[in-house]
């Protein structure tokens, strides 16, 4: 089973659920437009399996914090203290363009003592990047999965008190109605009135939305 959630009207996050290789939700339509157009998750490659079978041209963004503790993993505990700061810079970063400056920054400042490091940091690289095609408001939901790993904190404390769920049936009943209990918790999604935007494929360039002029003139420019 694998559980995510997505942005629904007036910003409430609903959950969704995968169970026989589908993903299903209340609000299944507009989940499946959102959806369409992007989903966060680790590299855990069952996530991205279901993703591509049901909405094959969704945006892939990976979770920064995800990806700087794998990197952190890599280096010296006396040098994770300034790389994690490093790595925070870039989660942050205003821009595209900043990001990538800041990465490739961190890559000439360790490469060359801990490739495994930077390799960890560069890999799949690109999908780091994607929240910056999306509204600057939505950041803070896109670039990491921590909501959904707050959700499943209440399912493992119910987990270990029960030390088990018995059956399958019984397991999959459990954390849904724990996780519909904690849904009603969820802060909302911060701008709301931009989904439709989202829905509406308007493009977004570093957090801002672009007019046609300034897609007329990207173009011409490139």
């Amino acid at each position: 089973m694998h559980v995510s959630d997505a942005g629904c009207p007036g910003g409430r996050y609903e959950g969704v659920d995968r169970g026989g290789g589908r993903l299903s939700g209340e609000h299944g339509e507009l989940v499946g437009g959102v959806a369409r157009f992007e989903a966060s998750g680790d590299g855990a490659l069952g996530f991205w399996a279901a993703v591509r079978e049901v909405w094959p041209a969704t945006r892939q963004q990976r979770d920064w914090v995800h990806r700087m503790a794998n990197v952190l993993d890599k280096l010296p505990k006396r040098m994770q203290p300034a790389a994690k700061r490093a790595l925070r810079e870039m989660m942050y970063a205003e821009s595209r363009a900043e990001a990538e400056a800041l990465v490739e920054r961190f890559d000439s400042a360790y490469v060359a003592k801990y490739p495994k490091a930077v390799a960890s940091l560069t890999r799949d690289q690109e999908h780091l990047y994607t929240h910056f095609d999306f509204p600057a408001e939505h950041w803070k939901h896109i670039r990491s999965t921590n909501v959904i790993e707050s959700a499943f904190a209440t399912v493992r404390l119910r987990q270990r008190v029960t030390k088990g769920a018995g059956s399958r049936t019984k397991g999959l009943t459990m954390v849904f109605k724990l996780l519909e209990m904690a849904q009603q918790r969820w802060r909302k999604l911060n701008a709301p009135q931009l989904l439709p935007l989202v829905l509406a494929g308007a493009r977004f360039r570093d957090g801002m939305q672009e007019t046609d002029r300034e897609k007329k003139d990207r173009k011409v420019a490139a």
